[in-house]
């Protein structure tokens, strides 16, 4: 186990799974004898408003918190949140953005634009995977498991492998939804190994 304590931003809309992502990256990571420390900032998750989690991870953590130009990876369910979390990326780091977009308010109301340059201002500065996630879970029969695509996809991306990510998704989701869910993780490690590889090409 690596000495050092790597730090990982979530960011999404409320609704979208963030919790139950991190419950499930949490449960994954203590179990692999990491020592984890997380921190929700909710928001106004129940009107859509933003909802991000920090969560930091390696042989000893001392605090949760994740300073700005700090974060290793950030992981964004939604594109305009990606910019929004992008201050605490440090030079270089990785995004992983799924390339989908929700209205807030504002944008639906026609007082504001939503930017259609989101992804591209992101990889000026930093190391930037997107793709659609939400398009895969579309194609499973339902889109609350985008998260899980996106947790498959991170796991990819990031090669966890000593992780047993089979236990973290029995653990955090009822057995009804655990098939679904598990096909979902799946698809989007799928997804992951798509993208790496046209980028080697």
């Amino acid at each position: 186990m690596s000495e050092t304590v790597k730090n990982i931003v979530l960011i999404g809309v409320g609704g979208q799974g963030t919790i139950l992502f991190s419950n499930i990256l949490t449960t994954a990571l203590v179990a692999a004898g990491y020592d984890v420390k997380m921190s929700e900032v909710h928001g106004m998750a129940q009107r859509g408003g933003s909802v991000s989690t920090q969560i930091r991870y390696g042989k000893k953590v001392y605090s949760p918190l994740i300073g700005i130009g700090e974060a290793d990876i950030l992981l964004a369910f939604e594109r305009m949140e990606a910019v929004r979390g992008a201050e605490y990326l440090k030079e270089g780091a990785l995004v992983i953005v799924n390339d989908y977009a929700i209205m807030p308010p504002p944008v639906a109301s026609g007082k504001e634009v939503y930017p259609d340059n989101c992804i591209e201002a992101l990889e000026k500065k930093f190391k930037v995977t997107s793709f659609n996630a939400a398009a895969v879970a579309e194609e499973l029969g339902n889109t609350r498991v985008m998260n899980i695509v996106m947790l498959g996809a991170m796991a990819e991306l990031l090669q966890l492998e000593e992780l047993d990510w089979e236990a973290a998704l029995r653990e955090n989701i009822p057995e009804r939804f655990l098939a679904l869910n598990q096909e979902a993780f799946q698809r989007g490690r799928e997804l992951a190994r798509t993208k790496e590889e046209v980028h080697a090409s």
